[in-house]
């Protein structure tokens, strides 16, 4: 039997985490570059083997394969212990020693593709392994995908038949179906690294600020530049920051809150002099992965400065701390009728609140989807308000475990956040999506009321008896 560890691709210059060695996957590497010259055969001696793709010049796929128990002719060898899946040292991939003499090593360069999830995990006994397609997995994400614009759409789901890669595929998704790649004339290949570098820079260990919440957040804002007012009046530029904006708006997002870093001292809390820390970092961060990527290399140069301040701005309104600023400029303007779609500050602004409430759009989706978000940001609540009370530190709010319960967190959410942001929300976009949206919002916080009681009750009876 064969069995085929995929090796997910990553940038060859930095660590190479543990969680991601044991996610299937496929490490792809330019052809191009002279990593392999003259000829890549002198990689087949190491233990395992090569497969590449005649059909495509620009990419090798390689897998590395273990071989246990294959049955054959002749005396059978003693019988060992399954082997653990093999760890790669990646420099050793760009050595260059067969062109340049033992011990020469090239410079390291950055994977220009990625393909996920096109392999299977092959168990045949066919004597010699196949490259196989996994048309089942990326047939079922194709359906999925189809229905992007629905609210109800279980990003989850998505999530899995993506073998972790949602984040990129829903993108990807969303900019062919807005036609940006033509629009703005992009290199499908720096996109698909760009967007490779934005999922593996967030942290999969966060359990809700992470590459999952950024795909949720980016399919959400997909559905608010789907409402009348906004897809009759945005630019194609628009829609292409609103994207990114929302792809990046958590981009290596330590999954502790602006307080814990300005209280720990953190180095980006005085590099931001303590003024949306995060929320900087998050936009820094995307820039740099901009550029590093030449994604919009092509464009003019003033053109990419401007963009990139616009994207900065969207992303810095996502700060919950600057929550009641924007909520009373948009009163204003709801109040006063002086909104216009075609005015570029005002379409600008509105995408502002659209970023904002797809930020924290998760008490507004169905009961099961909520509940789900609802378990993954308390968890990361209360890992932070276990860390600040083993250290002596004041424990944040929401973040105590010992006075605080999921239900009551979500409650004070939904009040204090929530309602104002998407009752405004739904004064300037009276749509079946709006009312859809506060249908669950009241709901869910009638269901986290009933749960709240419920925790009460065990407390009522032992102190009666």
């Amino acid at each position: 039997m064969a069995v085929c560890y995929q090796l997910p691709v990553l940038a060859l210059d930095r660590p190479v985490p543990k969680h991601v060695l044991s996610r299937r996957g496929a490490i792809s590497f330019s052809s191009s570059s002279a990593l392999f010259s003259p000829t890549p055969r002198h990689l087949s001696k190491r233990r395992g083997a090569i497969s590449y793709d005649s059909a495509d010049q620009t990419a090798l796929f390689i897998r590395l394969l273990d071989v246990r128990g294959r049955s054959q002719p002749g005396p059978q060898p003693q019988r060992r212990a399954p082997r653990p899946p093999p760890q790669v040292d990646f420099r050793d991939l760009h050595s260059g020693r067969d062109a340049a003499g033992p011990g020469a090593t090239r410079g390291l360069h950055r994977p220009l593709s990625l393909q996920r999830s096109r392999h299977v995990l092959q168990r045949s006994p066919a004597p010699e392994p196949r490259h196989i397609l996994d048309r089942d997995y990326g047939g079922q994400a194709t359906c999925v995908l189809q229905r992007v614009g629905c609210w109800d759409f279980d990003v989850f789901l998505l999530d899995r038949l993506t073998n972790g890669n949602s984040l990129v595929s829903l993108t990807l998704h969303l900019f062919v179906h807005y036609g940006l790649i033509r629009l703005f004339q992009l290199d499908v290949v720096k996109l698909r690294r760009f967007l490779v570098c934005v999922q593996e820079d967030y942290r999969s260990h966060n359990p809700y600020h992470n590459a999952l919440h950024a795909a949720d957040v980016t399919q959400a804002m997909h559905c608010f530049l789907r409402e009348p007012q906004l897809a009759e009046t945005l630019t194609s530029c628009d829609i292409l920051l609103g994207l990114v904006a929302a792809a990046t708006h958590d981009l290596d997002h330590p999954g502790v809150n602006q307080r814990f870093l300005v209280q720990t001292e953190h180095h980006l809390a005085a590099l931001y002099q303590n003024t949306s820390v995060l929320e900087n970092h998050h936009w820094k961060s995307a820039v740099g992965l901009l550029r590093e990527s030449g994604l919009l290399a092509h464009r003019p140069a003033s053109e990419r400065l401007k963009m990139e301040e616009r994207l900065g701005s969207l992303i810095l309104a996502t700060d919950i701390s600057r929550q009641n600023d924007y909520l009373s400029q948009f009163r204003c303007h709801l109040q006063s009728g002086d909104l216009r779609m075609d005015n570029a500050n005002h379409r600008h602004f509105i995408l502002q609140m659209a970023m904002k409430c797809a930020d924290i759009c998760n008490p507004c989706r169905p009961w099961r989807l909520c509940k789900l978000w609802s378990s993954k940001v308390t968890e990361e609540f209360f890992h932070q308000g276990d860390t600040e009370r083993k250290h002596n530190m004041e424990v944040s709010p929401m973040c105590d475990r010992q006075t605080n319960s999921m239900a009551k967190i979500q409650i004070d959410f939904i009040s204090n956040v929530v309602e104002p942001l998407f009752s405004e929300w739904s004064r300037f976009s009276a749509t079946p999506l709006s009312r859809v949206m506060m249908g669950h919002l009241s709901a869910n916080k009638a269901g986290w009321r009933r749960s709240l009681l419920e925790e009460a009750e065990p407390a009522k009876l032992s102190a009666s008896s």
